[in-house]
């Protein structure tokens, strides 16, 4: 929409660079263009806006297929007006002077016509496409066969409409008709993923299989490990037992050859110990006799006195030390009589 403003019966439009403006006075063009400027008396003005900019136009309609079922066609045309002079001499562009605003509905006339023909050109598809069909590759033949109809519509270039893209959004039958025809492929669906399912149990189940396996593998591979540790560790029992044996034999065998060695030793001691002294003894008892003999060739013409008086000597020094002597008269006559008897 135009920017107009009001001046003391002037009025000042400002136009968009998107909307091209056309200006009649008393039946003269005095300003044509998009984007333009100028004043202009609202009385004597004849104003028109058509927008040049690129129109986004989105259309729902029902179709119906070969096999009697009804499709709902989502698509957008993108068009826009290439002439604006010939657009805004056959539809009706024309704006109010003070306000600017379209005073009829040129775009919804033209929404009007796109979607018509691009409905026409769609149903004479689909009434020649089964449904299944229609929904596999219905799109792409649909827009094709629009996109082609409406390049060869002869009133689009004549009202000064040109058509840049078409696109289809999508091709739905009824929600009845779609869910009886989404259940065969659920069901499929789900027949792959119970298979799936299945086969990943059926798996699953082969390798704990394998795992037990491998676990009793184990164990039986740890089982004879350990016998022959055992085994192994008897051995090296027995074999030190026997070395142990052999040693003890060997530290017995040493022990009786040193105990045996030590008692000849011994044995050799004390009889040259048992020699020794009796050599010693023989020698001594000989000394003894030699000395006694001595003695008594000494003392042979010794007169009794004379020996009596040595004995008691001897008898002296072998006496132990007395202190003080008590002679009763009893013992003092005793001893008189004993001398007096050996006189």
């Amino acid at each position: 929409m135009a920017d107009i403003t009001r001046r003391l019966g002037w009025r000042h439009l400002r136009g968009a660079p998107t909307a091209h403006i056309r200006h009649h006075r008393g039946g003269k063009l005095l300003h044509d263009g998009p984007g333009l400027s100028f004043w202009y008396r609202a009385l004597t003005a004849a104003l028109s806006e058509v927008p040049v900019d690129d129109r986004e136009l989105a259309m729902t309609f029902h179709a119906r297929t070969a096999d009697f079922q009804d499709v709902a066609v989502q698509a957008t045309v993108t068009y826009r007006i290439s002439d604006p002079a010939t657009a805004a001499a056959r539809l009706d562009f024309s704006i109010d002077p003070d306000t600017g605003v379209w005073r009829g509905a040129p775009l919804e006339q033209l929404g009007t016509l796109l979607t018509e023909t691009a409905q026409q050109h769609a149903l004479d598809v689909l009434a020649r496409t089964p449904l299944a069909a229609a929904l596999a590759d219905g799109v792409t033949a649909v827009r094709e066969r629009i996109t082609a109809g409406l390049a060869g519509e002869p009133r689009l270039p004549g009202t000064g409409i040109e058509v840049v893209a078409v696109r289809v959004v999508a091709l739905r039958p009824e929600p009845e008709v779609e869910r009886a025809l989404r259940t065969p492929a659920r069901e499929q669906i789900q027949q792959e993923a119970d298979r799936a399912t299945y086969e990943r149990r059926a798996v699953a189940v082969e390798r704990e299989r394998a795992i037990a396996e491998n676990e009793l593998a184990s164990q039986i591979e740890l089982a004879r490990r350990e016998e022959q540790l055992v085994d192994q560790r008897g051995t090296n029992a027995r074999r030190e037992a026997e070395e142990g044996a052999a040693a003890d034999a060997v530290r017995a065998e040493a022990e009786a050859a040193r105990t045996v060695q030590l008692a000849e030793a011994e044995a050799t001691r004390s009889v040259r110990l048992a020699r020794a002294e009796a050599e010693g003894a023989r020698e001594i008892g000989e000394a003894r006799a030699q000395a006694q003999a001595a003695w008594l060739r000494v003392h042979a013409d010794v007169d009794v006195a004379t020996l009596h008086a040595l004995t008691g000597t001897r008898l002296a020094e072998n006496l132990p030390r007395i202190d003080s002597v008590t002679v009763t008269p009893d013992l003092l006559t005793g001893l008189l009589s004993r001398l007096g008897a050996r006189e």
